[in-house]
């Protein structure tokens, strides 16, 4: 028998990150479907991980520094916005700040482990 299941985004508890960060996530073996609440400020720190990683702004926007930049940010950054989408392949680091209060949805392929195991500390109780 399939595993055939509709969820609704309101029935999953937003998971606060930090102050300024919240989620709620979907996922199965083989793809994570999140949505990441974002306050207007908030940092998301440089990082990097093995998981390709699609990120649809429905609302808002992100600003990212991709690449030798995201450790060092300055003036070489790809803005995000309502209706755009981010395509960043495995092992690229990156860094994102919300230039306004922002909902978007990351996809990954495998799934984050370190999200499911909540063990994502470069997330926690930042700005």
């Amino acid at each position: 028998m399939t595993d055939v299941r509709k969820i609704a985004w309101e029935d999953i508890e937003i998971e606060e990150m930090s102050p300024a960060i919240g989620r709620r996530l979907i996922y199965t073996p083989s793809q994570m479907l999140a949505h990441v609440y974002l306050r207007k400020g908030a940092l998301v720190p440089a990082h990097e991980h093995h998981n390709e990683q699609f990120t649809y702004i429905i609302s808002g926007g992100l600003r990212f520094w991709i690449g030798e930049h995201a450790d060092n940010p300055g003036d070489t950054y790809v803005d995000v916005r309502a209706g755009e989408v981010l395509v960043i392949p495995g092992m690229v680091r990156h860094r994102a700040e919300a230039l306004e209060d922002t909902i978007d949805v990351d996809i990954f392929n495998p799934p984050r482990q370190d999200w499911i195991d909540k063990d994502d500390s470069y997330l926690r109780g930042g700005k």
